[in-house]
């Protein structure tokens, strides 16, 4: 790789080394001289970091430095470890996956149960699912989805990597109460809204609890 080039890889590296979140190509792209590959500097810089402890590694066309996954066994984690899932709240976080943009009532309607709000606040607060918009039928539910959070967690580059429904039974995300002609539907890719959804306003926020009137954060 030419001078600019090695140069451009550098610059790369000092912007997701020093990021606490996954780092965005156009970011990196308002950075480096005009005229350089984005995508070519990010490969060859994935590429230098393969067989090193740690990786590069893409979630949702953003990047970060991440431990090597063979080597996570060593990596002790000093911080509080994210509350253990319940069942419950792992056959929600698969239905939210792989079914988004879904609301309560759907999610209701796949398990064949009723869903607490105490399991969807835990998910919440895992910084795994989000509120995407509001659903464009009477009564306007609320509709959810997983975060950017949820994919680096989890290892995944886009929602398409999620597994396929044996697998999930086989980790246990998916139990017996599941409907046996349960399908999995291709996962959407982006965050854009469908047809049928509304994006979230401040006063759908306020009705959610999510702020105080006024617009401030509720702590």
């Amino acid at each position: 790789m030419a001078g600019a080039g090695r140069e451009a890889v550098r610059i790369a590296e000092a912007l997701v080394f020093a990021s606490a979140e996954p780092v965005s190509e156009g970011f990196i792209a308002d950075r480096l001289p005009r005229g350089i590959d984005v995508k070519a500097i990010m490969r060859q810089l994935k590429e230098d970091y393969a067989p090193r402890g740690v990786n590069l590694v893409e979630v949702d066309g953003h990047w970060a430095f991440r431990t090597a996954a063979d080597l996570s066994f060593a990596i002790r984690k000093d911080e509080a470890e994210v509350k253990k899932l319940s069942r419950a709240a792992l056959e929600v976080l698969a239905i939210i996956a792989y079914h988004q943009p879904v609301t309560r009532a759907e999610i209701e309607d796949i398990r064949g149960v009723q869903t607490s709000k105490g399991t969807l606040d835990v998910l919440m607060e895992a910084g795994w699912v989000r509120f995407r918009g509001r659903r464009r039928t009477p009564g306007r539910p609320v509709t959810l989805g997983t975060t950017r959070d949820f994919l680096d967690h989890f290892g995944l580059e886009e929602l398409r990597d999620l597994p396929g429904l044996e697998e999930l039974k086989g980790a246990g995300l998916l139990s017996g109460r599941i409907p046996a002609n349960f399908n999995i539907p291709l996962p959407l890719t982006g965050d854009d809204l469908t047809e049928d959804e509304d994006p979230i306003t401040q006063l759908d926020l306020e009705e959610l609890g999510l702020l105080t009137p006024g617009g401030e954060a509720d702590e």
